[in-house]
C-alpha cells in the first residue's frame, strides 16, 4: 500500500524487453534507502517488486499483464518516473490509500498556468467514471490528487510548485498516457452495495 506522496523523481537507466515481459533498472537514491530485495516500490503508480537494490538504483521485472494495463511499456532510457516506497506502520497518510494497481490509462490534455499554481486536465475512459467524484481522490502516475473539476470526458486537478518539482508532471506533453487508479474505498462500497442488492433480489 502507498499514500500517493511521491518521494523521488527517478530515471530509467535500462529498459530491456524479455519476450512479452520486461526488466527495468531505475536510478534512485531516496527510495533505495532502507529498501531490500523483495520490497515494494511504486513506479509511476505501479507496484513493483524491487530486486538488486543498490544505493543508487534498483531493478524490477514487469509482467506482460502489467505492460498491458499500465504505461510502463512506454518507458525508455532516461524517462523520468515517480517513485514511492510502500507505507510502514509509522508512515503518515498524507495522501490517500493507493494500492499500485492501475485501473485504466488516461491521457494528458494540457495545463494552464495561474502564476503560483497550474490546472492539469486528463481524459479518462468510461470504465472508471463511476469511481470519480468532484473533490474526491484519484492517483495519476502514482500521485495522490484531488479532482477539482469533473466532466463526462475529463477531470482537472490543481498542481502546486512542489508537486511539479518532485514529479514527472513538468515533462508532460499533450497526448501522453498516464496511469490512473481510482479510490479503493469507492470500489469496496460498490461491491457491498451490489452484494446487498443481489441478496435482496434472491430473498424476494
Amino acid at each position: 500500500m502507498f499514500t500517493g506522496i511521491i518521494e523521488e523523481l527517478g530515471r530509467v537507466r535500462e529498459f530491456e524487453r524479455r519476450g512479452e515481459d520486461a526488466r527495468i533498472v531505475i536510478e534512485a537514491r531516496i527510495v533505495t534507502e532502507g529498501s531490500r530485495d523483495g520490497d515494494s516500490i511504486s513506479v509511476n503508480g505501479v507496484c513493483l517488486t524491487a530486486l538488486d537494490v543498490k544505493p543508487d538504483s534498483f531493478t524490477a521485472d514487469v509482467s506482460k499483464e502489467t505492460l498491458f494495463r499500465s504505461t510502463l511499456g512506454n518507458l525508455k532510457q532516461g524517462s523520468p518516473v515517480n517513485l514511492e516506497r510502500a507505507v510502514t506502520p509509522m508512515t503518515r497518510l498524507g495522501g490517500h490509500i493507493v494500492q499500485g494497481h492501475v485501473d485504466a490509462r488516461g491521457t494528458f490534455l494540457g495545463s494552464e498556468n495561474h502564476g503560483d499554481s497550474w490546472t492539469f486536465r486528463f481524459a479518462y475512459p468510461t470504465e472508471i467514471e463511476r469511481y470519480l467524484v468532484l473533490k474526491g481522490p484519484v492517483a495519476v502516475d502514482g500521485i495522490s490528487l484531488t479532482i477539482a473539476n469533473l466532466t463526462e470526458e475529463y477531470f482537472e486537478i490543481a498542481v502546486i510548485p512542489k508537486t511539479l518539482e518532485l514529479t514527472n508532471f513538468a515533462q508532460l506533453k499533450p497526448g501522453d498516457e498516464m496511469n490512473l487508479e481510482a479510490d479503493v474505498i469507492a470500489k469496496y462500497v460498490e461491491r457491498m452495495l451490489a452484494e446487498r442488492a443481489a441478496g435482496s433480489s434472491a430473498g424476494s
